[in-house]
């Protein structure tokens, strides 16, 4: 099985009231495997984006553990540390930078940046959960 990840983070300011949104989809039949928006508290964009990305590997990981994944994210700086090209140097994101590669074999992960606008659904799902946070 091929499993596509779209997964984004953000916080309103740097540090601000933050959240993610992700999905898995089956690459095959473009199927909404799994989906969450999720608030953070206050904290980093960059914090905000990998956990974007550990929930949907986990997730990820719980639908098919042997599937090939590609996830797709508008950070640059998440897409470049986790394929090995940029050196992670804050001690907060070496952390997150582990969970993400326990989450999902890495052998089975490619990552891929692709624009912001063509990240829009798991942007919409943290805006989502952000807003209504926000609103209470």
């Amino acid at each position: 099985m091929k499993l596509i990840i779209e997964a984004d983070g953000g916080s309103r300011g740097n540090p601000g009231p933050a959240a993610y949104g992700c999905l898995v989809k089956d690459a095959q039949t473009n199927e909404v495997l799994f989906e969450e928006g999720k608030t953070l508290g206050i904290t980093t964009n960059n914090v905000a984006e990998y956990s974007g990305l550990v929930a949907a590997l986990e997730a990820a990981h719980e639908i098919d553990p042997n599937a090939q994944i590609e996830v797709r994210m508008d950070s640059k700086l998440v897409v470049e540390q986790m394929s090995g090209n940029w050196k992670i140097k804050h001690v907060n994101m070496k952390g997150l930078v582990e969970k993400a590669r326990k989450a999902f074999s890495q052998a089975q992960v490619k990552y891929v940046w692709v624009p912001r606008e063509d990240n829009l659904a798991a942007d919409t799902l943290l805006n989502i959960a952000l807003d209504a946070e926000l609103n209470q």
